[in-house]
């Protein structure tokens, strides 16, 4: 399939994490384009399909359960169903070693394959691609397999709608003061999201909390010092998350994947790294973003961050 229009169906593989696969809705639009004529599957994880069913540069999506090796009866399942698919060309925009290992699965003749696999027919043949940044190195993969052009990461396409209840009808800026569980170190302290809380408020600025469930308490740290705080943890899906981010004044958050959808949903953000991420690896891009890092985030003042929000006002 090296023809753009070719008519053979076109499987696109981004399993997650958030962040990553808002980052790859710029190469999907840009394998959609290239395959105007072809039937094109995400193979994704559950948390994500629903989410990306919507998408309109997308036809299909298929959930991949991500079975262990030990588990045979589900990897044959997977491999069956790969088969039958009858892909003419694989995108790879995971570019794991398991998603790697899918190659295995498909017969002769395989499918034409970008990615990083051993016997890619459209290798992303880069020996440092991993030291480039993710939107960089995905252009420069669709490159190397015939794409010559890749917009930015888009989410335009989820629906307006109502804003979650509890929103207020002023100003508001959103906090993330989650992230992964087991990267603790990737986190401001929780006292320094409820001072900006409490500087937000008394500017007359609704500060309005979100994350997963799991992350409450933080969002009760913080409304102890700012009662006026709005907690949404737990309450709003990936498209209500969009429409926050359309509608919020800023952001501030940590590396995680929430942040990067509201960035790219629109908003002005201000995100905080540590040593353990590298932002020219993986940062949000755009006019409105501003990244802030210290090696450790206990060092990152509220006036600092509070600062950056400000050079982010209209």
């Amino acid at each position: 399939m090296t023809a753009a229009g070719a008519a053979a169906p076109v499987l696109v593989m981004k399993h997650g994490a958030l962040g990553d696969l808002v980052q790859a809705t710029g190469p999907m639009q840009a394998i959609r384009h290239h395959h105007p004529g072809a039937r094109i599957t995400l193979l994704t994880t559950r948390p994500f399909a629903d989410f990306m069913a919507g998408c309109p540069w997308i036809d299909a999506v298929w959930v991949d359960d991500r079975p262990p090796a030990w588990n045979l009866p589900a990897v044959l399942r997977l491999g069956r169903r790969l088969r039958g698919g009858g892909f003419g060309r694989v995108y790879d925009l995971q570019t794991s070693g398991r998603s790697s290992r899918y190659l295995r699965f498909f017969g002769r003749p395989r499918p034409e394959w970008s990615g990083i696999a051993a016997g890619a027919s459209h290798p992303h043949a880069n020996p440092d691609r991993d030291r480039m940044h993710t939107l960089d190195r995905q252009r420069e993969q669709l490159a190397m397999a015939g794409i010559a052009r890749v917009p930015p990461p888009s989410l335009d396409w989820v629906a307006d709608g109502p804003l979650p209840p509890g929103v207020p009808d002023r100003p508001f800026v959103l906090l993330v003061p989650g992230g992964s569980a087991h990267r603790p170190e990737k986190r401001w302290p929780i006292d320094r999201f409820a001072g900006l809380a409490a500087e937000l408020a008394a500017a007359g600025i609704a500060p309005v909390v979100v994350g997963g469930g799991g992350e409450r308490p933080l969002a009760a740290a913080i409304r102890a010092a700012a009662p006026d705080a709005v907690d949404l943890t737990g309450a709003t899906g990936l498209a209500d998350l969009v429409r926050l981010g359309r509608r919020a004044q800023a952001v501030v958050g940590n590396d995680t994947g929430p942040v990067h959808l509201l960035a790219v949903a629109g908003a002005p953000t201000v995100v905080l790294f540590s040593a353990a991420s590298d932002p020219a690896l993986c940062q949000p891009r755009g006019a409105a973003v501003r990244v802030l890092r210290e090696s450790a985030l206990a060092d990152l003042g509220v006036g600092s961050v509070a600062a950056a929000l400000a050079a982010l006002a209209p």
